[in-house]
This record gives structure tokens, sequence and C-alpha cells, in this order.
């Protein structure tokens, strides 16, 4: 018996594969300037891949923009068998539109069940990070999800619409969340604590909010809402870099060890 091919770094190769037969896919363009264009194509062809459950794609650094990541958003779309998806989008030239689309896009997913999504160091704002939010919260079998939004243009709209958006997802339990160098400031602190306590399954969160303007009443609020996690027994939070003085950081320490189910704690501020 032939062995499946499930991992290709020439996309040649790939179109030349037997696509309804992948099941596991790894796919590695990363740095190869493959565009706008390149990434339609490259979603053109996923849509074949009728039978596909694992999927990771390498697409970093490539000069992707709007068109190429609503383009690959509408590839999976109908790739409806997909639990597992993995995508390395860091890097590029996405912005509010693009992501938006693949929002939409994995808004027809439903059978997915972890999702890890690299977009650091785009162009995404609050429009952006509010329509991926409305596309997975319609994954209603997620368990783990990882989003690394890192040194984007996010601000409190943006933060707090995402955590309400995630709210929705009711078998959310693990949840990595990094927002590191973005604008989110107290008030979109404290929208997206409200809206994670109100995710009633999560049980290991990691927070990363180093560098967003956030003060003490916002650092302090996020506290007493994290608090709030009846099933939360694992938590990291990274506010390094913010606004906070020595009582505060105290604040927002003493606020996080009031939940009676935590078990493990790491803080970085």
């Amino acid at each position: 018996m032939i062995q499946q091919i499930t991992y290709y770094n020439r996309l040649e190769e790939f179109l030349n594969s037997s696509l309804q037969s992948h099941q596991v896919l790894h796919i590695d363009l990363s740095d190869n300037e493959i565009g706008d264009e390149g990434a339609s194509g490259l979603g053109s062809v996923l849509v074949k891949c009728i039978n596909l459950s694992n999927l990771t794609l390498y697409l970093y650094d490539n000069q992707i923009g709007d068109e190429g990541a609503s383009g690959l958003g509408s590839a999976l779309a109908n790739c409806i068998n997909l639990s597992n998806l993995t995508l390395y989008l860091q890097g590029n030239l996405i912005g509010d539109e693009g992501v938006s689309g693949l929002g939409t896009g994995l808004a027809n997913c439903i059978n997915l069940s972890n999702f890890t999504l690299y977009l650091y160091y785009n162009l995404i704002g609050d429009k952006g990070v509010s329509g991926l939010g409305t596309g997975l919260a319609n994954c209603i079998n997620l368990s783990n999800l990882t989003l690394y939004l890192q040194g984007n243009q996010i601000s409190a709209m943006g933060a707090s619409d995402l955590g309400s958006a995630l709210a929705k997802c009711i078998n959310l339990s693990n949840l990595t969340l990094d927002l590191y160098g973005n604008y989110i400031g107290d008030e979109g602190s404290l929208g997206l604590g409200y809206a994670l306590a109100k995710c009633i399954n999560l049980s290991n969160l990691t927070l990363k909010l180093g560098y967003n303007q956030i003060g003490g009443m916002g650092a302090s609020g996020l506290g007493s809402t994290l608090a709030k996690c009846i099933n939360l027994s694992n938590l990291t939070l990274d506010l390094n870099g913010n606004q906070m003085n020595k009582q505060q950081k105290f604040k927002v320490l003493s606020k996080c060890l009031k939940s009676k189910r935590l078990v493990v704690f790491g803080k970085y501020f």
C-alpha cells in the first residue's frame, strides 16, 4: 500500500496529488511571496479535499492581503469535516476586510474543535477582529482555541467584541489569547474580562495583554471578572509594559486569587 504524503512545500506537487484522499495535510509555502493570487489559488484547490479533517497551512511572510485571506476563508467554508486547523498568516498585509472574510468562512466549519491562528503583525483593527469573532461564535464544537493577534491595531471595541463572541463558544475549555502591543486600554480590558467570565466551561486560560495602555482600573476589573470564571483552574496573565504601580499590581493579584477553583496562576507584570 502506498502511503499518502501529508506534507508539501511545493504547490505543484500538492496540485498533482490525489486531493480527495487527503485527511491530514501540512502545506508549507512560507516566505514565498505568493501574494493574494497564490493564496486564493491554494484555496481553490483545498475545496476539492472533501475528506480533510486536519489542516496546517504555513503562509507567513507572503504579502497576502485582504483578497487572499478572504479567498482562503471561502475555501475553508467548504471543508466541512475539518476538526483541527492551524493557520500561520503572520507578517502579511491582512486588514479588516481580509480577516472578516476569514471569519465568515470559519463560521461554516461547525465540526472544528481545535483551532490555532497566527495573525500577528498584520493590519487588523476593531472591525476585522469583530468579524473574526462573529465567525468563531458559530463554531459550537470549538474546545481549544489559540489566537495570536500581537502587534495589530486593535482597541477597546475590538477586544470587547472578540470577548463577547468567544463567550458564545459554549464548549471552549482551553483558550490562549495574545493581544500584545495593541491599544485596548482599560475599557477593552474590562470588556474582555466581563465577556470571558461567561465562558462557563473554560478551564485553562492564557491572556497576553502586555503593552496595551492598561491602567490600574482596567487591570483590577479584569482580575475581578476572571475570578468569576467558575471552572477556571489554570490562569496565565501577562500585563507587562502597562501603566500600573506596585499597589495596583498587588490588587490585580489579590482579585485573581479570589477564584475558588484556581490551582495554577502564572503572572507577568
